[in-house]
Formats: structure tokens, sequence, C-alpha cells
């Protein structure tokens, strides 16, 4: 969730005021970080993974499941045993937006050995076994991305209303007793994001038209102007924020690697969303869309109606194009610059500031454009900052630009380096799922920094594979802008496939450099024009040691990877739109009753927990050789 300080949270009224002041001390802190700083060389890598839960209390006898909102109750026991032994635990947990949500992240880094990815999963397996022992006999943490009936009448538990008329969010559908109450951060975020915009948030999600759907899909157009009436319409920050995911953080060895790292990862956010899809299902309704993404892109949009365009702008106003919660606008490394292609709005006063203290043209306009942004959430206690010293303002608003990829500086007076976060990934049903995505993806860093790949597409192509990311079935059905000119100076005949249609002295011209695949051609290979993903990994793989149970593990991870992206088995969200509509009790109206609710995550518990298969979601092998620890024969190895 970014960055949570500790005190009493500011009015929006009092915050409003403070703005200049948080922007103008955010970019003196980031100057002062990259002074200090920019010349850090040599800190290895490390990288760690955060996996969100929803706790779900299922009532048997009346076959109906709700969210629990027992977060509090069990952080509260979780993070006293991190305070007890910081160094000795094996899991590090943090709230999240609701208070039915828990974030579970290793209690280390992993490092560089290649063993690494194969206790990824059997960590996982400790957080979900940790977390579930504090739970009631009728409860059961689930990595799933969205409740089905999140905003749906009675969907928590203990019961709760909607306030419209008061309180934080005043939603129709989503109260605030919903929101984690054990840090002022969250309410505060809801409270001034709908503030600042002047209304209320408003989400439509196209409905998924079966043969008996209704249009208007229920009531709320009577309530709001905002509701569309052939869409599930929202109006909360809970119905983004309170969707799970999994994401991904890497330390470089130093800021121009880490800045090559966000680059080359960026064009892969669409096609690693498409690839995760997980969460077709909203409030109750069964939608036409896969992702969770342009849900939570609405729900935290505070920009104003002139901000939006939809008025004419006042004095020292501008139109922003996307919300706070979207994918990035600009490369950072110099070989990404020429792929800029989109207008980037900054604020010029900053970036001259700057500029002014040595901060390149590229890295000066990203900071410069997250800083167009008003801070939403600020504490009487930190008002007044050192800024040699501290980093609050910056991370207050660095931390509440919620991207696809963030780039990390290293925090003030600690041992951590410049690093890059990935954040498109829906969460996975199974820890077998999630550690796959993250050992590939982690994979796929090493073989860009190693072979020296070049993934750049104009930012514009990026943005528009992140709206074909999120329909129906487009890991399967869409294609995606992608490079197929991949190669540099160094690297290996396998990364040359999109050449072997041109000359025997291949050059570049030779090919079209960028065209329009499938998620299976991008990660698979398609003859004579791209080497594929997973290809690519396993040439990087064939030149490393690494001991047979990890060898084991992994290829059992680019084998999951290989038949999802090739349609053999479904993503998550097919599954699960599967499930819906071959229920007995589906009607063919769109709807999510209490009783398909409950049979869907009963279903899901039983194959989260391994008691019931599921080859059509995760193929017929998912025994992978993970480990709790690395044996200590592969360190002395190193």
């Amino acid at each position: 969730m970014g960055l949570l300080t500790e005190g009493s949270p500011l009015s929006w009224e009092e915050t409003k005021k403070l703005a200049s002041h948080v922007r103008e001390h955010g970019i003196s802190q980031f100057i002062n970080l990259y002074k200090r700083l920019r010349d850090r060389q040599g800190d290895v890598l490390k990288w760690g993974d955060e996996v969100e839960y929803i706790i779900v209390k299922f009532f048997d006898d009346k076959k109906e499941a709700k969210v629990s909102l027992r977060a509090q109750e069990i952080l509260s026991v979780l993070n006293e045993r991190e305070l007890a032994d910081p160094n000795g635990v094996k899991s590090l947990w943090r709230p999240e937006y609701g208070a039915y949500m828990i974030e579970g992240t290793p209690g280390k880094p992993y490092g560089g050995l290649l063993a690494h990815f194969n206790i990824v999963e059997a960590n996982m397996k400790h957080r979900r076994e940790e977390a579930s022992q504090l739970l009631k006999p009728d409860e059961v943490i689930m990595s799933l991305t969205s409740f089905p009936r999140l905003g749906s009448e009675n969907f928590t538990d203990p019961p709760t209303k909607p306030t419209p008329n008061e309180g934080a969010t005043r939603s129709l559908f989503f109260p605030d007793e919903a929101i984690f109450p054990g840090h002022p951060r969250f309410k505060t975020l809801s409270r001034n994001i709908r503030q600042r915009r002047g209304e209320k948030v408003a989400i439509n999600i196209p409905i998924y038209k079966d043969k008996n759907t209704k249009i208007p899909v229920d009531d709320s157009y009577k309530y709001s102007k905002a509701a569309l009436p052939d869409h599930v319409y929202m109006d909360a920050m809970g119905f983004g924020m309170g969707c799970c995911c999994l994401q991904l953080t890497f330390q470089a060895c130093n800021i121009s690697e880490a800045r090559t790292l966000y680059d080359q990862l960026t064009p892969l956010c669409p096609i690693m969303l498409a690839f995760s899809a997980a969460s077709p299902l909203h409030r109750g309704f069964v939608t036409d869309v896969d992702c969770r993404w342009n849900i939570i892109s609405s729900s935290v949009d505070c920009r104003t109606e002139e901000e939006r365009g939809l008025k004419p702008l006042k004095e020292n106003k501008f139109v922003i194009k996307k919300s706070r919660y979207d994918s990035i606008d600009s490369y950072l490394s110099e070989q990404g610059e020429k792929y800029n292609n989109i207008p980037l709005l900054y604020n010029e006063e900053d970036y001259k500031k700057l500029r002014e203290n040595g901060i390149d043209h590229l890295l000066a306009q990203h900071i410069a454009h997250l800083f167009i942004r008003d801070t939403v959430s600020l504490f009487s206690e930190k008002v007044n900052q050192n800024d040699e010293e501290d980093s609050d303002h910056f991370e207050n608003i660095q931390s509440t630009n919620w991207q696809t990829m963030r780039f990390k500086p290293p925090p003030p007076n600690s041992t951590i380096g410049w690093r890059v976060e990935f954040r498109p990934c829906e969460v996975q049903l199974t820890d077998f799922e999630n550690a796959a995505i993250v050992c590939f993806v982690v994979l796929l860093t090493r073989v860009i920094l190693s072979y020296q790949l070049n993934f750049l597409i104009p930012i514009s192509e990026v943005d528009e594979n992140m709206q074909k990311a999120q329909k129906r079935n487009a890991a399967r059905e869409e294609k995606f802008w992608f490079r197929k000119d991949i190669t540099t100076h160094i690297s290996p005949p396998e990364a040359n496939e999109c050449c072997k249609k041109g000359t025997m002295n291949c050059e570049p011209k030779d090919c079209d450099m960028f065209g329009l695949m499938t998620i299976n051609e991008i990660i698979n290979g398609k003859e004579g024009e791209f080497p594929g993903l997973i290809p690519l990994i396993n040439s990087y793989l064939s030149g490393m040691d690494v001991d047979a149970d990890t060898h084991c593990t992994i290829q059992q991870y680019l084998k999951f990877i290989q038949r999802r992206a090739s349609g053999e088995i479904l993503t998550t969200a097919s599954w699960i739109r599967n499930f819906v509509t071959k229920h007995p009790e589906y009607k063919q109206d769109s709807k999510v009753t209490e009783r398909i609710n409950y049979d869907l995550l009963k279903t899901i518990k039983d194959i989260q927990q391994g008691n019931k298969s599921c080859p059509e979601l995760l193929g017929y092998s998912t025994m992978s050789k993970t480990k709790e620890n690395i044996p200590n024969a592969l360190f002395k190895d190193c």
C-alpha cells in the first residue's frame, strides 16, 4: 500500500493548504537523496514478493461466504512475533486497505543464487500456514484478487451497512467498517480523494451480457448520475484498493541498472496483467473484463472535473490524462528516450530545480511528472521535516502514484540500494501459481541484463496494450504490440529469431521492429519472428550450474507458464467465469448469487489446500521440489 506514516491525519482543507509545502520539500528531499546516492555501486541482486490475502468466513448452514473483518486482530499477533524477533521471522505482515485483507512478504529478501527460486513457494506456503493458525474454524485466507460479492448486500462478517450520507467513502455499497481500522491512512485517503475530486469516485465496468441479463443491471442509476446503464457501477475506493495483487521488488547494482530494468520491464506489464488475469466478478455480477486494473484506477481518481477535461480550466490548472493509478508515462534510460512518444505533463519549476541540481532530463521529468499530484494524506507530526535526512514528503507523493512500475531510490541511512517494483500482476489462487509467476519475472530480469536485450516499444503502444490486457479472454484472443527485434551486439543466437526471414548477413532493417503478437507467441515464441521468453530463459539457464531440486522446480514453473500462455490451461479469470456460468443456480442473468459465491469459494479453498485437483486451471503436475532453506553446500560453492 505504500508509506504507512504514523500520526494524526489532517483534514482535506488542512492538507490542501500544505500541498505546495509537501511538493517543494519532497523535491528537495529527492535531490538530497540523489546527490548522496547517485554513485552508489555494487549492490547485489536482492528481491522479494508481496502477496495480498482476503480473510473469508464460511456459513455452511446457510451456504454463504463473507469477508471477515478480523485483519487488525490477526495482524496484531503476527506483528508481535516480528517485534519479538525481527531477524528470526520467516515472514513479515502488513495491513492493506480492507479490514478483511493482510499482506505477507518474505522475512528476508532472496538473493542471486538460482537456489533461491526453490524457496519462494515454500515461504509462500509458510505465510499461508502462519496466518491460518490464527483463524477461526470457519475462516480461510485466500489469495483471491477480488471477492465476488464485495459491495453486495450483507457481504461482511460482522454485518455492516453502508452510510451514503456520512463517513469516509459515503458509498451506496461499501461500508466504512470494511476499511482497515488500525491505521488512519486508509480512511484519510478515502475521504481526501473524494473531497479533492469534488464528488465520489465513479467506477463503471461493462457487464457480461448473457441471455437474461437485465439492462440497467440494477437501480444504481436512480441514485447516481455517474452510473451507466449497461455497466456495474461502484462508488468507493474499497472496490479497487480492496482487491489483491502480486508484486515484486528488485534491488539493482546501481542507479543505471535500475533505470534499465524499469524500462525493459514496462512493455511486459500488460503481458503479465493479461497472463495473470483473475478478477471477472465484481459487486455480485459477472463483468466483461478479466482484470482489476481499471477498477483500481477509477477508485483512486482524485482529478477534478477541470483536470479530467470536463469543465473549462481555471487559472494555473491543466488537464491530467490519467488517474494517479495507471501505467507509466515515460521511460527513464537513454535507450528508452526515443520511445517516449506521448506528451509528458510536469511542473516546470520542479523540473528546473531538479535540472539545476545535476539531475538529467529523463529522471528530472519523471520526478516532476509524479509531482503534478497533490498529497492526499498528510499527518500533523510530519509537516516539518529535515530535508537532508528525511524523505517522507517525497515518499508521500511517490507512494500515491500507483503505477505499473515504480522506480525506488534507497531510503535515507539504509543499506538498501536502488530498486524497481513490478506491479501489474493479479494474485493467483495457489502458492504454486504465484511462485511460478514470481520466478518467471525474476528470471526475465536476469536474461534481460545478461543478454542486454531490448524490449522497448513506444509508450503509446504500452498504453494500448494495457487496455487490451483487461478484456475478457485477452490471454487467448488478443494480440499485443511487442518488439520483435530484441537483440543487441552481445545477444546470443537464440535471440535472433526475428532475422531468420531476412538475409544471411542479417541486419535489424531486415526485420519488422514491432508487431502484434499473441501471449502464446510472446512467451513461447513464433518461428522465424520471435524467439519467445521461455526459450530465452532456458538458453540462459543452460549455461548455469544449478542443483537438481532447483532445476526441477524451475522447469515445473516454466512448463506451467508455457501451458497457460498456449491456452492449454485457463487463466484464473476464465476458470472463475466458467465456474459461475455453468453453476446449476446460474440463471444466465450475469448475477453471482450467495450460493454460487459460496460454492465457488469452497472449491477454491479445496484447490488451494491441495484437496481438489483442477487440471483445467493448473495442469496435471504442480509438484515442485520447493524447500524452506538453501542447502549449506550451495552457499559454500559461491
